[in-house]
């Protein structure tokens, strides 16, 4: 990845408040944060962050549209699924609309930092 930057984007306000904190160690250039699909759709439009943190189960559209729009903007966007209700069926359908990788909540920090920087060596 060229400009590493990230969007994360969840309902819950503290989920955000979270994951940046766990995510300040990597350096990103630069932080998004949307509260739901149509505000994470419209921010990768506008500042087509490297890495994408996508809530399944929020307002508006959910993660999985939200997913499908955000990779035909950009492809090469690396997204993360995270969610609570994360059922094998909303993990399989993720993935084969081209999620990167799959976090459960509550987030343990340690799987967050293995995902995240494989996905940034990965490119």
């Amino acid at each position: 990845m060229d400009k590493k930057t990230v969007l994360i984007c969840d309902d819950s306000l503290l989920i955000r408040k979270k994951l940046r904190e766990a995510l300040d160690s990597f350096n990103f250039e630069a932080f998004y944060e949307a509260a739901n699909g149509v505000a994470a759709v419209e921010q990768t439009k506008k500042y087509k962050p490297s890495l994408v943190f996508l809530d399944i189960v929020m307002p508006e559209i959910d993660g999985i549209e939200a997913l499908k729009e955000i990779k035909a903007i950009n492809p090469d966007t690396k997204v993360i699924m995270v969610s609570s209700v994360g059922t094998s069926g909303k993990l399989k359908e993720a993935l084969k609309y081209g999620a990167y990788d799959f976090i459960q909540k509550p987030i343990q920090i340690d799987t967050l930092v293995t995902i995240v920087e494989r996905a940034l060596k990965e490119g």
